[in-house]
């Protein structure tokens, strides 16, 4: 595990703290010091994916994106949650620069009450827009350019490292294939059209 926090130590000073300043130094504006906070709150908690999933559960027709989308939020859930997380333990990039370097970062949102990588956030809305784009193209590209946008915030709001959104770019994807095998594997009972349908 000392071998890991090492490597990931100079992975953030190497690549991670740079692209972080330069995406204050380049990209900040009062305009996105207002939407990304608000953006962000779309990756919070998986709620607002679970939600979605939930919607389309009691929809017959698409009752079977809801079940993959289930499981892969669950499957993020446990393993990046409260698996990864803890066990990492990566502290957080704010943390790491006055901890070593002496500075002072001003965030826009609340410090943030567990450990960086992965991001839970970005996991989440990959999982979710993923098998949104696996199953639907109208539900998918909005729900992709979403998950993109929260995961941007992350960095924008310097609570993730780029190398934590990259990684959960990645998992984020492969739950969302392994949530729609799953849900491939469970038959749903079919539901009789009522006299008003066609």
């Amino acid at each position: 595990m000392q071998a890991i926090q090492a490597f990931l130590y100079q992975l953030a000073v190497s690549f991670d703290l740079p692209i972080l300043e330069w995406i204050q130094a380049y990209l900040q504006s009062d305009f996105l010091d207002t939407v990304m906070p608000i953006i962000t709150l779309f990756g919070e908690g998986g709620i607002f994916w679970i939600a979605w999933a939930v919607i389309l559960l009691i929809i017959p027709k698409t009752r079977k994106v809801g079940l993959s989308m289930i499981f892969a939020l669950l499957l993020g859930l446990l393993v990046c949650n409260v698996t990864l997380k803890p066990l990492v333990a990566r502290i957080r990039p704010y943390d790491l620069q006055e901890q070593d370097f002496g500075i002072y970062i001003n965030l826009l949102i609340e410090r943030q009450h567990d450990f960086s990588f992965p991001s839970g956030h970005t996991i989440a809305s990959f999982e979710a827009a993923v098998v949104l784009l696996k199953n639907s193209r109208k539900m998918g590209i909005p729900a992709l350019i979403l998950a993109i946008l929260v995961s941007f915030s992350r960095l924008y709001l310097y609570v993730h490292y780029p190398s934590d959104v990259l990684v959960s770019v990645v998992l984020g994807t492969i739950f969302a294939f392994i949530g729609c095998a799953l849900a491939n594997l469970i038959k749903l009972p079919t539901v009789k059209k009522g006299k008003f349908e066609r």
